[in-house]
């Protein structure tokens, strides 16, 4: 560890992974239990736990994390105990959705008043690709490491900016319906919408900016997407393959105009898409990879996405 730079606790995994990109991964001394990312930090101690079973079907989780929240009460619980015995310097968390990870309001309370000493909260609150970079500058900033957050960042807005120069001049932009939940069907929304369009798409059904939306399996099948996108947030593909029966099942999916043209694809939720993080310009790039495939091959097909053959 570092002693010029303080002790953390990442409490949501795009906060880990902006950690580590930062090269502070040496003074991280906690986790979530969601935290996977590099492969190293998985010997930490974990410092939350969900408040549900792993291994609930997608109907199941929305059911039991709605009825968790209209109780008022947290969809994860911070190990107070584990915490104290860790005496971070700087724990960091996020506001901007309770499903996801654990809440800022969940780490107030917990922390309140309990620590031996003063520790330092970051929270994160991103719905924007911009608000993404924006949150690296936070935390490189938070944990005295500036130049490396505006290192970090030239890398990433210099990936963008080639899928940007790239599609200049391709006037193809087909529609794409990204689904961020298989039941009840979601759309991604937040930075998934700006995404599909940098990666040359035209996104339908959400708003860039905006929570992600429950939708009528009906607007799906009027609009008829170029692409259909299956992505739902925390499910790597194998999850996702053993519930795709729920989208083939649906009345007319087969008609669709991505099922007769093959451009049914699963990407891999958990990783990418839904980790407001350094991986997100990964994310864009999968997307480029997807729909314009004459034009960008980066090499995650196959682990970050596949097509599904209807």
């Amino acid at each position: 560890m570092n002693d010029l730079y303080p002790k953390i606790v990442t409490l949501l995994p795009a906060a880990t992974e902006i950690v580590c990109a930062l090269g502070l991964e040496a003074n991280l001394v906690g986790r979530s239990h969601e935290c996977d990312f590099p492969e190293t930090v998985k010997q930490l101690p974990v410092c939350s736990e969900a408040n549900f079973p792993d291994n609930l079907s997608s109907d199941d989780i929305d059911v039991e994390v709605k009825e968790i929240l209209a109780d008022a009460l947290s969809v994860y619980t911070v190990n107070r105990e584990q915490i104290k015995q860790l005496a971070p310097d700087v724990v960091i968390t996020q506001a901007q959705c309770e499903v996801c990870a654990v809440s800022l309001k969940e780490v107030e309370e917990a922390l309140d008043d309990y620590l031996d000493k003063p520790v330092r909260i970051v929270s994160l609150q991103p719905n924007s690709l911009n608000d993404i970079f924006n949150d690296i500058t936070t935390i490189a900033n938070a944990l005295n490491v500036t130049d490396a957050g505006v290192v970090l960042l030239e890398d990433l807005n210099e990936r963008v900016d080639i899928i940007r120069h790239k599609l200049k001049y391709i006037d193809n932009k087909p529609t794409v319906a990204c689904v961020e939940w298989l039941e009840p069907l979601m759309i991604s929304g937040n930075w998934a919408p700006e995404l599909v369009t940098i990666a040359g798409g035209t996104p339908i059904l959400a708003e860039a900016g905006k929570h992600s939306p429950y939708v009528k399996w009906e607007d799906i099948k009027s609009l008829d997407p170029d692409i259909v996108l299956i992505m739902p947030c925390g499910f790597p593909i194998e999850r996702t393959l053993k519930e795709i029966h729920l989208l083939l099942q649906l009345p007319g999916f087969n008609e669709l105009k991505a099922v007769k043209n093959n451009r049914v694809y699963i990407a891999d939720g958990n990783q990418y898409f839904n980790r407001p993080g350094p991986r997100i310009v990964d994310s864009i790039e999968i997307l480029a990879e997807i729909i314009h495939p004459k034009q960008f091959i980066f090499g995650y097909e196959g682990s970050g996405w596949i097509k599904f053959a209807v």
